[in-house]
């Protein structure tokens, strides 16, 4: 049965159950009424479920609902479940709209053959021309009617204005931007790179092959031994290399512009290159590493990936191993890394989300305990290092997060933070 663009609440794990066997696709949302995050993306679900009507979303609080929380391996909020014909497919942890609408129009899909999911959607507000010229169908999202949407959608894509265009879950960028790929013919590329139809529009016939003869400067589907010498001299003129749309400075697409704050955030020195200027490197790199979109990353002269798989190995820690393993940063033990950690602040918690957005109770009642009592404290959100959150674990001798230390010595977990808050000791304490 389908949700007929409602979200529906459930109580029970059997009627969990029985609501997914019976739909063909199902989005099920494990939330917390104390988390904000759960509440913003909330209402993104909300309207997701009337954009798919013929799919069934589903709500659970998850601490109130503790048996279908531990039966799907609920362990921080928000949390999505993403089921088709009974089955779970997919799952995404953590507060990230566009991919909670890409991962929605993946598992839905279609609901006739005159139905498709749209692949450009969420955050669009204005800018329809540019689309249709390009010919390609796209989803809509009106942020002046939803100031929640509004405001939760500047803080999660990073982008403090409107309109945002995605693709596939991937912000390209604003109407600057989109207006300037689009006149450079660089959008339709973005669409075919990540196979998205292109069909006739108001001002263009649809969309022919390309003729066969080469731009000067192209390159064909094989490679000179010149070519490749050339290419993998730029892949090997620096251990950690990008081939990027624009500079670092001024990145000219999402993808690129995440792949930077990537590599920035993790404090590695990298070079660049532009492949907007020059189409011979832009195109024989594709065929050089087999890789048919923009931004790459290289190591030492090895493809990593582009923009989505950096991004999987920077949250569980991956990239960093990487580079140590092939040398570009030093080797740290585990022992240190977590030594470091904990003395990085004099009261120290180790917690699920962060201080503004916990992602479990527990951790929100410490958070609070320690605010209330005015305490300064810094954080360490566990989820994204699951080498962090298991070593903590052995070298603390605590099974459990929260884990909050004081001058690098462990104090507790919730249980007793709340216990020294009630009899008054917390402050104290943590200022000795």
């Amino acid at each position: 049965m389908a949700s007929g663009g409602a979200v529906r609440e459930v109580g029970s794990k059997a009627e969990l159950e029985a609501a997914v066997a019976g739909a063909r696709a199902a989005a099920v949302h494990f939330w917390a009424s104390w988390c904000e995050a759960s509440k913003q993306m909330d209402e993104v679900f909300a309207h997701l479920a009337v954009d798919f009507p013929h799919a069934v979303f589903l709500r659970v609080e998850a601490e109130e609902q503790p048996e279908i929380s531990e039966a799907y391996g609920v362990a921080a909020v928000p949390y999505f479940v993403f089921c088709k014909e009974g089955k779970t497919v997919d799952t995404l942890e953590g507060a990230n709209p566009a991919s909670l609408a890409n991962k929605v129009a993946k598992v839905a899909g279609p609901a006739s053959d005159a139905e498709s999911a749209v692949p450009a959607s969420l955050g669009v507000a204005a800018g329809p021309a540019v689309l249709e010229k390009e010919g390609v169908e796209f989803g809509s999202f009106d942020i002046l009617t939803d100031n929640d949407v509004r405001e939760g959608m500047k803080k999660f894509s990073n982008w403090p204005t409107f309109p945002q265009l995605y693709c596939k879950g991937e912000l390209l960028g604003g109407c600057d931007i989109v207006i300037a790929m689009h006149e450079s013919g660089e959008l339709k590329d973005v669409f075919k790179e990540h196979n998205i139809p292109l069909h006739g529009s108001k001002d263009e016939e649809a969309v022919k092959p390309e003729p066969a003869t080469e731009k000067a400067g192209a390159v064909s589907e094989s490679l000179t031994d010149a070519q490749k010498a050339r290419l993998t001299s730029l892949i090997n003129s620096s251990p950690v290399m990008i081939f990027i749309k624009g500079t670092p400075e001024e990145p000219k697409c999402g993808f690129s512009g995440k792949l930077v704050h990537i590599l920035k955030q993790e404090n590695i020195p990298f070079s660049s290159f532009d492949i907007f200027l020059d189409d011979e490197v832009r195109q024989g790199l594709k065929i050089l590493s087999n890789w048919p979109s923009y931004p790459q990353l290289y190591i030492k002269g090895e493809l990593v990936g582009g923009s989505d798989i950096v991004m999987e190995m920077h949250k569980n820690g991956e990239l960093k191993k990487v580079l140590s393993d092939k040398g570009v940063i030093p080797k740290q033990s585990l022992e240190d890394r977590l030594k470091a950690l904990i003395s990085s602040a004099p009261v120290m918690l180790f917690m699920k989300g962060t201080p503004d957005a916990p992602r479990c109770g527990f951790s929100s009642k410490v958070v609070n305990a320690l605010k209330k009592e005015g305490v300064s404290f810094g954080s360490f959100d566990i989820l994204p290092d699951e080498e962090v959150r298991q070593g903590l674990k052995t070298y603390s001798n605590w099974p459990t997060f929260p884990q909050l230390y004081y001058k690098s010595e462990l104090i507790g977990g919730c249980d007793i933070i709340l216990e020294l808050e009630k009899s008054g000791e917390l402050k104290s304490t943590l200022t000795e």
